[in-house]
This record gives structure tokens, sequence and C-alpha cells, in this order.
């Protein structure tokens, strides 16, 4: 049988509320209080998710790390997230924290049942948070959006799809072109 939790009722949860939800392969995140379930990606989510992470990974310097989630970054007491890709200073990275204070680069990768939360809960959260850059994937269109922020918003700094190539200068310098986080 399962583990049975029950969520405080009548108040913002927080991320002590978090760490006590069961360890059931589901991915639980905050945002503003409140609780976000999401269910396993999908193979195709997995792939994209895979590749481009290793495509960061051998382009990464030194003094920074790319991570893939589950990896909670802590915006706030009420806002918990795992970007799907992240990449962090290697200076913030504590191996007994349990999250991380802040990110360079969060990527998410599109699904059905996270687009809208992606696009823009996350977005918002990101751009209010100060996460220099925040691309989403779109595996099903292969495509990938980029913003970057300038002054205390975010502004759309690239869209490609299929073939075309996005010339990512945050954080680091890296080509992406869809099509081949899928072949």
């Amino acid at each position: 049988m399962g583990t049975v939790t029950t969520l405080p009722r009548g108040r913002p949860l927080t991320a002590a509320d978090l760490a006590a939800m069961p360890d059931d392969g589901h991915r639980y995140e905050l945002i503003d209080g409140t609780l976000v379930v999401t269910p396993a990606p999908s193979l195709r989510h997995q792939l994209v998710s895979s590749r481009l992470a290793n495509l960061l990974d051998r382009h990464c310097p030194t003094g920074l790390l790319v991570l893939t989630a589950p990896t909670d970054v802590r915006l706030a007491d009420d806002t918990l997230l795992q970007p799907d890709i992240l990449v962090v200073a290697r200076e913030t990275f504590d191996r007994e924290k349990q999250s991380l204070p802040a990110v360079l680069l969060a990527v998410e990768i599109l699904s059905p049942s996270t687009r809208h939360v992606d696009l823009s809960l996350k977005r918002a959260r990101y751009e209010v948070a100060g996460c220099p850059a925040y691309w989403v994937v779109d595996p099903d269109a292969l495509e990938l959006t980029a913003w970057e922020l300038s002054g205390d918003a975010y502004r759309e700094v690239g869209h490609v799809s299929g073939d075309a190539a996005f010339a990512a200068t945050q954080p680091f310098p890296v080509e992406v072109v869809p099509t081949e986080l899928v072949r």
C-alpha cells in the first residue's frame, strides 16, 4: 500500500510541506504555494532532455555545472521548481543541500500536461527570481525558444525550429539545432 500524505489546508504550501511528500515517481513542485504534480515524461521528452543535457555538458566551462531533473531550485519558501535541465555556478553547488538557490539557465522540455505551466508560470517565476536565461523546447514541433534577462524582464533572444541553429551566448556559447535533439 502507498504512503498517505495529508496536506495542510487554508494556507499556501512551503518547501517544508513539499519535503514531506512521498517518493512515488511523480514530480512535485511549488509555485507561489500551490502544489504542481506532473507524471513521468514521455520517451521523446526524455530523449530530447538527455541529448540537450549532453550537448550543454560538452560545451560547459569548468566553472559551471549542468544538472538534470529532479533537482530542486528554491526561488522562495513557497516556490520550489525542478527544471528539466539547469546550469549553475560550481561555487553555488553544495552536495549536502537539498536545493539550489539560483540557476544561470533553466530549461523546460514541453509536455502536454506542462505546456501552460512551463510557458507562463515557471517562466514568470524565473524572471522575477533573476534567472539570466530560460529556454523552452517543444519536442513535438522541434522548436526552441530562448529568453534572456534584460533589466528585470525577459526578452526573447531566439526562436528556432527544425534544422535552424540557435547560437546561445548565455550562460556560455553553444549551438542548438532542434532536429539534432531527436536523432
